[in-house]
């Protein structure tokens, strides 16, 4: 079981990741769109998408630091007040993701124009999202001081899956909040090319310097 859910399927979603995206890259390039709402409902996307995106992007760029300068993160840490901040600053920003998340969750099941334009996809997309940032969260309440742990033990995981030296048995015997944690970052991983996801991958770097628009829809309201 242990190689079927830290070796195998790893290495099957990532395959599903690379593959998939490119291939519908290359064949269907237009539906790589986020597909946005907000002409359906503005009210609760303000409030639940800057939340959630601003939130998971910042909490996204911190595991990548994590991955790419461990020994930053150790050094960092050997400061107690250092740590603490940097422990509850992460714990915040998982909340701020999840009341976000949550805010877009109520706003696809409760809206009828949004509920008809959603797929099946995006429902497992959001479950996977929540089950993410809740394990990421359950490990930082109840199994402290991720930011100091995480680099001698999920480090050289991922580091071993990316080497085709895979390792298992770093976080095989870990708590149950670790396992869920990395299963369903792999599981967004092998839905990715089927969902929405890959509007992530255009970066538009243009839009952090024009200025912001208003869309008004056309025809007059009856």
């Amino acid at each position: 079981m242990n190689q079927l859910l830290f070796v195998i399927f790893p290495y099957v979603a990532i395959t599903l990741a690379v593959v998939g995206t490119v291939v519908r890259w290359r064949t269907r390039p237009f539906s790589v769109s986020s597909l946005s709402s907000q002409l359906l409902e503005r009210r609760q996307l303000f409030w639940g998408s800057p939340a959630f995106h601003w939130g998971i992007i910042l909490i996204l760029l911190a595991h990548l630091a994590v991955l790419l300068v461990p020994q930053g993160f150790e050094a960092w840490n050997r400061v107690p007040l250092r740590l603490y901040a940097l422990e509850i600053t992460g714990f915040a920003l998982g909340v701020w993701a999840l009341l976000g998340l949550a805010i877009l969750i109520y706003r696809r099941a409760s809206n009828a124009k949004i509920r008809a334009v959603s797929t099946r996809m995006d429902w497992v997309v959001l479950v996977l999202l929540v089950l993410q940032i809740a394990s990421g969260l359950w490990i930082a309440a109840g199994y402290r001081f991720g930011s100091s742990w995480a680099p001698s033990v999920v480090v050289p995981y991922i580091k071993g899956l990316l080497l085709l030296q895979p390792k298992p048995e770093l976080v095989a015997y870990g708590p149950l909040a670790l396992k869920l944690h990395i299963c369903a970052f792999f599981a967004l991983l092998a839905v990715f090319c089927f969902s929405r996801l890959p509007h992530l991958l255009p970066v538009p770097l243009g839009y952090l310097a024009r200025p912001w628009q208003l869309v008004i829809e056309a025809r007059p309201r009856t």
